[in-house]
């Protein structure tokens, strides 16, 4: 088994770190930050995600895990460091980098003994060339030390399923002696492995993670048409599904994608290929398509309405999926600003997305609105004039039709996520909008 030291404990490296430990690997996470080291020593997790505090726990008992800030220790002997580190978005679209060179020339100017450094963080294509070269320019000591890619495939809220039991693990190495050493820490995974050299392994993230967007702008852009002619979205995407060359995921429609992925890495694709003289068409109309689409829903509510002003508005799901409380490029910080400024009272309900939404926008008056968080689904609806849906949660699809009907002052509900069924929705005397749904009984059957 291999000594790994990880740096940075977000959802890349600390889901990383900790199933390495459950390898059976002896791993440091390292991170800058004494109060989150504490808390990860203590047990606690500093990301919601499922099954992960339950593995810190198992492996910290057991020595095979810890956490600290000391990085000098933890990079001096380690067979293999894994970078991962954020890669956030520039104004303009590019990655800001800083963060990997600086934990590059931490390692170039700490390791002692020959050791393999591995990029996990998503970066554009070329980064680990350059990585390499810094850490030989800064380079202390006689040591053998190479840079690979190692990209991560893995979603929010199924982070360690999909560590523990991905479909594929992508290498990119310059060497036999990188790749052999990468293909023993993953060799007790049991997994797929496909090596290739950096770049390809670099191109290989982007690529797979801007094609799911695309299918998501792609559906999004059919149901807004479907809307227009009077086709029904899901009809669409079922009768789709069934072609093994399209399959059946990332067809739902809604309004639009959100998280740490998606928005970035399109952004950052589109960027690289403008810097090489190359439009990226397809990429750009995905991004497009989705700065429009997340929005779809107030711009629907706001014909309906005269004014947002001194109405209570119900705001189910904050985070941008379900099973995080991660609220990057979340669509609900897109509309409850434009609620805001319009001076909507808006009670909001999120299982675990409050604390960090609240950092964002405190309870009390908000510019010229007010914030108001609830406990559950129900008290956000109790005599509300409108209710927006952005998370389809769990706990928000247990909402019947009924419940809108009975709750509300008004029952004049827009689904971001397409939950309901529209005849139910209707049945149960809610006015109801979605995204790219027929009308109930549109096909004319008399009933």
């Amino acid at each position: 088994m291999s000594k790994i030291a990880v740096a940075g404990t977000g959802y890349v490296g600390l889901v990383a770190g900790v199933c390495f430990a459950e390898m059976g690997h002896q791993v440091t996470c390292v991170d800058i930050d004494e109060n989150k080291v504490k808390l990860m020593k203590s047990g606690v997790s500093p990301i919601y995600e499922a099954g992960l505090e339950e593995l810190m726990q198992k492996n910290y008992a057991a020595g095979r895990i810890d956490y600290t800030t000391d990085y000098e220790s933890a990079y001096k002997d380690a067979d293999a460091i894994f970078i991962g580190v954020g890669t956030p978005e520039q104004p303009d679209g590019s990655a800001n980098l800083s963060y990997i060179a600086t934990v590059a020339r931490q390692i170039a100017e700490t390791i002692e003994k020959d050791c393999l450094v591995v990029v996990k963080s998503t970066v554009p294509v070329g980064t680990n060339d350059k990585v390499d070269q810094f850490i030989h320019d800064f380079l202390v000591h006689d040591v053998r030390v190479e840079v690979a890619s190692n990209p991560e495939f893995l979603a929010q809220g199924s982070a360690v399923q999909d560590t523990l039991h991905a479909e594929r693990i992508i290498i990119g190495t310059v060497s036999k002696w990188a790749e052999d050493l990468l293909m023993d820490i993953y060799k007790p995974f049991n997994l797929p492995v496909v090596s290739v050299n950096r770049r390809s392994a670099e191109m290989i993230k982007y690529a797979s993670n801007d094609f799911l967007a695309l299918k998501i702008s792609y559906m999004n852009d059919i149901a807004n048409l479907c809307e227009r002619i009077g086709a029904d979205i899901q009809d669409v995407a079922k009768g789709m599904s069934f072609d093994p060359r399209i399959g059946s995921k990332f067809l739902n429609a809604g309004i639009g994608y959100g998280g740490s992925c998606f928005p970035k890495d399109t952004k950052a694709l589109e960027y690289l290929a403008r810097q090489n003289g190359y439009k990226l068409k397809t990429v750009k109309a995905a991004i497009d398509v989705n700065n429009e689409q997340k929005t779809m829903l107030y711009k629907k509510a706001s014909k309906r309405l005269i004014t947002f002003s001194g109405l209570k508005v119900a705001v189910l799901g904050l985070t941008f999926k379900p099973g995080t409380d991660d609220l990057r490029e979340a669509a609900a910080l897109e509309n409850i600003p434009l609620l805001l400024e319009q001076g909507a009272e808006i009670y909001a309900y999120d299982p675990v997305g409050v604390a960090n939404f609240a950092k964002r926008f405190p309870a009390g008056p908000v510019g010229n609105g007010h914030m108001t968080y609830v406990d559950r689904a129900e008290e956000a609806l109790a005599g509300a004039n409108v209710c927006f849906i952005f998370t389809e949660w769990g706990e928000v699809k247990a909402v019947t039709p009924e419940s809108y009907k009975k709750l509300m002052r008004t029952p004049l509900v827009y689904d971001g996520r397409n939950i309901y069924r529209v005849d139910e929705m209707q049945d149960a005397g809610v006015e109801y909008h979605s995204i790219g749904r027929a009308p109930a009984n549109s096909r004319g059957i008399q009933e």
